[in-house]
């Protein structure tokens, strides 16, 4: 029984793992491609060819190895990606570059099919069934220049929306923004002498330190309140069960105690003209005191 159920948990475990798995294959996406190459990137032997950028979408590794490219939808595994290759491991918000050579053998990154031949690129899973993305290639393009997403891993997975001819092209980089002047470049140039920084550091500060303030003088506030409430309701209890404790014959002891003291001439003798002598009980001999054994000088009368 118990090896049936380590069975069952390693299956579950798997079998969790692949679904796993397969979801994060699902962020990666087409990005950007080039068809035309005459005078853009290289490859690794020197030769110039169209290319496809995959992107990571998500903030996770994604191992793509396994996974399937190809340009005709009747054969979704014409081009596996290899597996073992650490390099298919991509990173998050990463990219990755496979060039359309039709030279597989050049390596796991050389792709059997040339996009000058393609009427459109599909990745698929690693299961050989599921399309992750798909996107048309455009004829009509210049040499050297690149169609892709307008923002990384933003856009319809059809590329109706979100695509656009790029100004530049950018293997196994942003599409947009890497050319950009950076926010604190601009901050500089507005605020050359930091008074806006320290101004704003310092208002940061204060406002920091008077939140605080509000916060814990009403924490305060609100635990005094409900120690006083429960010291009431603890009271208020403690009263009642004192009530509820005192027995009917102690009421009556009070009652009556109270009764006999209103009636002084009934209940109490009048003693202030009665005189008692108390009689003393003496545990000595006076013989045997100090103050008989002493000599007396004599005196003149």
């Amino acid at each position: 029984m118990k090896r049936l159920f380590k069975i069952f948990l390693l299956s579950g475990l798997v079998l969790a793992g692949t679904q796993l798995y397969g979801q994060s294959q699902a962020d990666m996406c087409i990005n950007e491609y080039l068809v035309y190459n005459t005078d853009d990137f290289v490859d690794d032997y020197g030769h110039k060819s169209g290319w496809i950028e995959l992107f990571n979408s998500s903030y996770g590794t994604v191992n793509i190895g396994g996974c399937y490219l190809t340009n005709d939808p009747n054969n979704l595994t014409k081009y596996i990606i290899p597996k073992g290759d650490v390099l298919t491991k991509i990173k998050p918000r990463q990219h990755i570059l496979f060039w359309a050579d039709n030279q597989p053998h050049r390596g796991t990154f050389h792709v059997n099919f040339r996009l000058e031949e393609s009427d459109e690129v599909i990745l698929v899973a690693s299961d050989g069934r599921t399309i992750i993305d798909r996107i048309k290639i455009k004829k009509d393009l210049d040499t050297n220049a690149s169609y892709g997403r307008i923002e990384d891993g933003i856009g319809t997975r059809d590329g109706s929306e979100g695509w656009n001819l790029l100004q530049r092209t950018s293997p196994s980089t942003n599409n947009s923004g890497s050319d950009k002047e950076s926010a604190s470049t601009i901050f500089k140039r507005i605020d050359p002498y930091g008074f806006i920084m320290a101004v704003t550091a310092m208002s940061v500060v204060f406002l920091a330190l008077i939140l605080l303030y509000v916060v814990f003088k009403n924490y305060g506030k609100y635990n005094i309140r409900k120690n006083r409430e429960r010291a009431e309701q603890t009271h208020g209890k403690q009263a009642a069960k004192a009530e509820e404790e005192t027995s009917a014959e102690i009421y009556a002891a009070i009652a009556a105690a109270m009764h006999m003291y209103a009636m002084d001439d009934e209940s109490h003798d009048i003693e202030n003209t009665i005189l008692t002598i108390a009689r003393v009980t003496k545990n000595y001999s006076p013989w045997s005191s100090k103050i008989y054994t002493l000599r007396e000088n004599p005196c003149k009368k």
